[in-house]
């Protein structure tokens, strides 16, 4: 198999959320979920969501792709804009 530009690090652990929580933006009863995104000790990041990988895999635009290895996550709007002012622009 060759190997790909980026893989992730599974060794890399959870260091900073990024946004407001899941309790303060009202998007979980703390039982069914909690939509999340955290920056990782490596630099990448995590995304907690909801998994709508079948649902979006024969609709993806032109130019993406899923790997078997991989899911489509759906997260709330809110979720991503509280998250806006820590994610830099470089």
């Amino acid at each position: 198999m060759t190997p790909r530009p980026w893989e992730a690090d599974p060794t890399a652990t959870m260091t900073r959320r990024l946004g407001r929580s899941p309790i303060e933006l009202g998007n979980t009863d703390r039982a069914s979920g909690c939509p999340d995104i955290w920056e990782l000790d490596n630099g990448d990041i995590a995304v907690i969501g909801r998994d709508l990988t079948q649902a979006y895999a024969r609709r993806l635009p032109p130019g993406s792709a899923i790997a078997e290895d991989e899911r489509l996550v759906i997260i709330p709007r809110n979720t991503l804009t509280s998250a806006k002012a820590d994610i830099p622009d470089a």
